[in-house]
């Protein structure tokens, strides 16, 4: 006699609520830190032109856009800063990361003597890894 009833257990379905949540707040992550990313690049901030210029779709992670404007303001992250406040927070930086990216997007009608500061800053924070934003021409230059 065999007393034990035999249950067969029926497997579960796969939850698609769960699913459909962390899906949803992937899509909201990268969205908002899209939009903070491109942030930087839309400031009124017209970046000279050249040949070779090219405009970065995707920032690498890490990199520092220092953004001088034409009167020779620094803004950093959004924010104006000195170029104390600028040494200070490279400093910081360097002594973790040796190889710091930073972008430099100087105004084309700013003078140069405020985008020479701004490199002399990164050289006494001990950053040497810097670019420069630059453009594509809009109109195509003649070629001799």
């Amino acid at each position: 006699m065999n007393f034990r009833k035999q249950h067969s257990i029926e497997p579960t379905p796969m939850q698609l609520a769960p699913l459909v949540d962390v899906l949803f707040l992937l899509v909201i992550f990268f969205a908002v830190t899209s939009h903070y990313a491109k942030n930087e690049q839309v400031m009124d901030i017209s970046v000279p032109a050249a040949d070779e210029g090219q405009e970065k779709e995707s920032r690498n992670v890490g990199e520092i856009i220092i953004n001088i404007k034409t009167e020779g303001e620094i803004i950093v992250n959004g924010q104006q800063i000195t170029e104390e406040e600028l040494l200070v927070k490279l400093r910081n930086i360097a002594s973790i990361y040796k190889d710091q990216a930073v972008i430099l997007r100087g105004d084309e009608v700013a003078d140069y003597k405020y985008v020479i500061n701004v490199l002399n800053t990164c050289q006494k924070a001990g950053i040497w890894n810097i670019a420069f934003a630059t453009r594509k021409p809009e109109t195509e230059a003649p070629k001799n």
